[in-house]
């Protein structure tokens, strides 16, 4: 049991590395993991007269969401395309290590970017002072929330396809309309009708409301339903990313 552990770890840590060094640097990462989520907030903040302090969770929500998951949906589909990925399998790894890998690789991309954004925040904006216990929720809802959303961008990348392009299309048609369903341009308490039944089903809703809860006082939901919501939709995430890739697998590279 021990020994099977060191191997999963050790062949999750190499996988990690590997992605790291190759794929921060790719301009879909760059572009959907960084400047997107900065060029929406622009364009909904300019030219409004809105307290961007109350705004500020939602979108420090929507960066980590799309940091997290920006790199997952690009790695499968190019290492097929480069013919790397039966090398890759052909070492003594399994599926879910390729696989929690790549759900690590996101969630290190994601933490930084996210850290690096909260910390401006904090410096730049009229945000009271957090306590402990907040302190420990932002992050407890950060790491959640950095899993769930880079197991969602793995998942994304399970199609059996070798065109990175054709992924990260998917990727967006799954990501664009959370957005705009989970409390970020629209708080949630303002919310009515089917857009605040489907934001329900939207994991980002539930870090947007943990991020509010700490940050502004305004959270919608238990803390409590917050976080289990989101280990909810981390675990089915990872579940139908493992079966989903063995699936692909089982059809050929």
């Amino acid at each position: 049991m021990s020994f099977s552990f060191s191997i999963l770890s050790r062949g999750v840590l190499v996988t990690t590395e590997k992605n790291i060094r190759i794929y921060y640097k790719k301009a879909p990462v760059v572009i959907f993991g960084i400047l997107f989520p900065l060029f929406m907030f622009i364009s909904f903040y300019i030219g409004r007269n809105i307290n961007i302090s109350r705004f500020f969770p939602g979108f420090l929500a929507m960066t980590l969401f799309f940091t997290a998951s920006s790199v997952g949906p690009l790695i499968t589909p190019w290492e097929k395309q480069a013919g790397t990925y039966e090398r890759l399998l052909s070492y003594p790894v399994k599926v879910i290590t390729v696989i929690l890998g790549d759900v690590v690789a996101g969630m290190v991309f994601g933490s930084l970017v996210t850290t690096l954004v909260l910390t401006a925040g904090l410096l730049m904006l009229d945000i009271p002072i957090l306590s402990i216990f907040n302190i420990v929720i932002l992050a407890v809802g950060a790491i959640l929330g950095c899993l769930c959303f880079a197991s969602l961008g793995v998942l994304l990348a399970s199609p059996s396809s070798k065109a990175p392009s054709n992924v990260m299309m998917l990727s967006s048609l799954v990501r664009f309309p959370l957005i705009f369903i989970s409390g970020i341009f629209v708080p949630l308490d303002e919310l009515g009708g089917i857009g605040l039944f489907l934001s329900y089903f939207s994991p980002l809703t539930y870090l947007v409301d943990i991020f509010n809860a700490c940050l502004n006082g305004l959270g919608m939901f238990p803390l409590v339903l917050d976080i289990i919501a989101l280990t909810f939709f981390t675990f089915m995430f990872l579940v139908a990313a493992n079966l989903l890739h063995k699936r692909s697998l089982a059809k050929g590279l």
